[in-house]
């Protein structure tokens, strides 16, 4: 099972889909509001994404931080806290 790492980018300076349903969709997959990372299985994860990528403002962000949510490979210490 392939874990990835899933953080609010604090960089991605748009408020836009947050307010569009993002923050709703956030806190329900993160099950608390403070939550800032999650790791998930890999095909939780992209089914979440694919949601998230439809509401406005996805892709708002600039090149750097270019969505609300970054993903990245789980590494050992995030594995733990699954």
């Amino acid at each position: 099972m392939a874990l990835v790492r899933l953080a609010i980018d604090y960089e991605f300076s748009s408020r836009q889909w947050w307010d569009q349903g993002g923050q709703d969709l956030w806190e329900a997959l993160a099950d608390a509001s403070e939550t800032a990372a999650i790791v998930l299985d890999e095909a939780l994860a992209d089914s979440w994404l694919a949601q998230a990528g439809s509401l406005p403002g996805w892709n708002d962000g600039p090149e750097y931080a270019p969505h609300p949510i970054a993903v990245s490979p789980a590494d050992e210490e995030d594995e733990a806290l699954v």
